[in-house]
């Protein structure tokens, strides 16, 4: 059995090793050719249309998921596949994002004469600055790293990591220069829990028309719980004769009203509700009412309209089934 102590040494050294990888790739992103190739990207009015073999390919295509999601349209090409149709994805606004830590993909090289001949710009990331496709590219960006941190010098660790980042560095630099928001984000992210937090509104997830709980003030407090056991949100709205919100009944009202011995039959639901309660507009954002139910310590919010009539009610429930929390 392999000793403990020696497992943890092992991979303490790839984290030193691909550290140093990283340390030495601030000479490359402090370069004119990283400022360039965020230039030519951000110039660009089509698609980046990033290319990678193996190891490199797998990066390339977390590469092109970033910058797509980050306000730069991109999607990955097999190189093999593109030789046999798929670069007819290519359109004359385009620019490509090759990559190789060889900088000798053969299945890249085989394209570029097509790209050139399309006029496409393309921007190189090798770990090889005297390589082919290096020479070949209009801009190349050096992803040159000391050492693997694989033992044997073969497993792409080191190189892939510094490719990954260097990715980074440029899907957030054009971020930045783009003026890219969180709203902008969640407009391509509207299935996850940001892009549900930044779009969702309150009218997207109130529960209203027959859904929505809602009594008047002058019938009692029976008939009142059988409006909540109805609605199944724990609470419900009061209004008045011209439909104004009054009041709420919540599921702690009738706890405190049971303690009191008040008569369920006879009793007013107006007697015994809960006047200025918190409410809440349909536009607002969803994760802006959670706020207000979590300030406030409640569970339940009731929505009105400008004339404090309910338009609809909400709980945590609907929070959790919506993603917002």
């Amino acid at each position: 059995m392999v000793d403990e102590q020696q497992l943890r040494q092992w991979g303490t050294k790839v984290i030193d090793i691909e550290k140093k990888a990283l340390d030495n790739l601030y000479q490359y992103v402090d370069s004119n050719e990283f400022a360039q190739a965020c230039q030519l990207i951000l110039q660009c009015t089509g698609k980046v249309i990033v290319m990678g073999m193996g190891k490199s390919g797998h990066i390339g295509n977390k590469i092109s998921a970033t910058l797509a999601s980050t306000g730069t349209p991109a999607f990955f090409v097999h190189p093999g596949e593109a030789s046999h149709g798929d670069l007819g994805v290519l359109s004359e606004n385009d620019i490509v994002l090759a990559i190789s830590n060889s900088g000798e993909s053969s299945e890249i090289l085989t394209l570029m004469p097509v790209i050139k001949r399309m006029g496409l710009p393309m921007i190189s990331l090798t770990g090889k600055p005297e390589s082919n496709m290096a020479k070949l590219a209009h801009l190349h960006l050096c992803i040159e790293v000391p050492e693997e941190a694989c033992p044997l010098g073969l497993a792409p660790t080191s190189s892939t990591t510094a490719t990954l980042v260097m990715g980074d560095a440029l899907a957030v630099a054009l971020l930045q220069a783009r003026g890219f928001t969180k709203d902008d984000f969640a407009l391509s992210h509207p299935g996850g829990t940001l892009g549900r937090k930044l779009l969702l509104k309150v009218s997207d997830v109130m529960h209203k028309g027959n859904e929505l709980p809602l009594v008047k003030h002058d019938i009692c407090i029976t008939d009142a719980l059988y409006e909540i056991s109805k609605k199944g949100l724990g609470m419900t709205a009061i209004v008045d004769e011209k439909s104004t919100l009054v009041g709420i009944f919540t599921d702690g009202d009738l706890r405190r009203v049971i303690d009191a011995e008040v008569n369920l039959r006879t009793t007013p639901i107006a007697d015994v509700m809960s006047k200025g309660c918190v409410t809440i507009t349909d536009n607002v954002l969803a994760a802006e009412a959670l706020k207000v139910m979590e300030e406030k310590n409640i569970n339940g919010l009731i929505v009105i309209n400008s004339q404090q009539q309910p338009v609809g009610a909400l709980n945590m429930l609907d929070m959790v089934k919506a993603g917002v929390i």
